[in-house]
């Protein structure tokens, strides 16, 4: 796949409960590489859009591409090359980081000297080194969360979902886990679909941003050219 190709895009996805639309005619793309930050209020559809990118959930209509797979006819393939981070991460308490990390590791085949290496280096980078043999009970949010980065990194993928990836951090949290994520993308070249609710979060690190109400992508772009041009505004920071 060439730099800067679509490695997701999606027409007309629409998923339907009952009456009510959770995801209304969704039309997007996101380049390789590229951040995109996938903003709207709770409900929006964001998290249901995800799953249906997953192929954990059907579309009622539309279609969609993930890393140029059919997310409902090859789920499986596709989840060995997308990294998943749900909204709420949950661990067994009683393991510490390192075990919990082996753990994922088998479930995903990986042998024992691959994976132990791999742990070594994604501890680390999340900077939780120190912390490794510490009970995954008794760590903070952040820590939790950036246990949940290291998780998704374990594969080596192509694609990380990160879905709503600072609720309930504080402010010091929010900025590592942030900057944590411009890193691997800048670095690593992994490209980053990230929802979230938080706009001055999401400005700061995305290439562009589409914007979900009710549903519907109703604007999509970078910042800049979206203050612009939907609310007539310039500068740098935005709400």
């Amino acid at each position: 796949m060439a730099e800067g190709e679509s490695i997701i895009r999606t027409v007309g996805l629409t998923k339907r409960y009952g009456r009510q639309k959770a995801v209304d005619s969704l039309s997007f793309e996101v380049r390789e590489g590229e951040i995109f930050g996938f903003l709207g209020p709770n409900g929006a559809g964001k998290s249901t859009t995800l799953l249906m990118l997953l192929g954990l959930t059907r579309p009622t209509e539309g279609s969609a591409v993930v890393c140029g797979l059919d997310p409902q006819r090859k789920a499986l393939e596709i989840k060995r090359l997308v990294g998943y981070l749900p909204e709420n991460v949950g661990y067994y308490g009683d393991m510490d980081a390192a075990q919990t990390l082996r753990f994922i590791a088998d479930l995903n085949g990986m042998s024992k000297g691959e994976a132990e290496e791999r742990i070594r280096e994604l501890l680390d980078l999340v900077g939780l080194g120190e912390n490794g043999r510490k009970k995954v009970g008794a760590y903070s949010r952040g820590m939790k969360q950036r246990l949940g980065v290291a998780e998704v990194l374990l594969k080596d993928p192509k694609v990380l979902f990160l879905d709503e990836p600072t609720l309930g951090l504080d402010p010091d949290g929010a900025i590592r886990l942030i900057e944590l994520i411009q890193s691997l993308s800048r670095e690593r070249g992994i490209t980053v679909l990230l929802s979230s609710h938080h706009l001055h979060q999401v400005q700061k690190i995305s290439h562009r941003v589409g914007i979900m109400i009710r549903g519907r992508m109703v604007a999509e772009g970078t910042i800049d050219n979206l203050a612009r041009e939907k609310f007539g505004v310039g500068g740098q920071e935005y709400t």
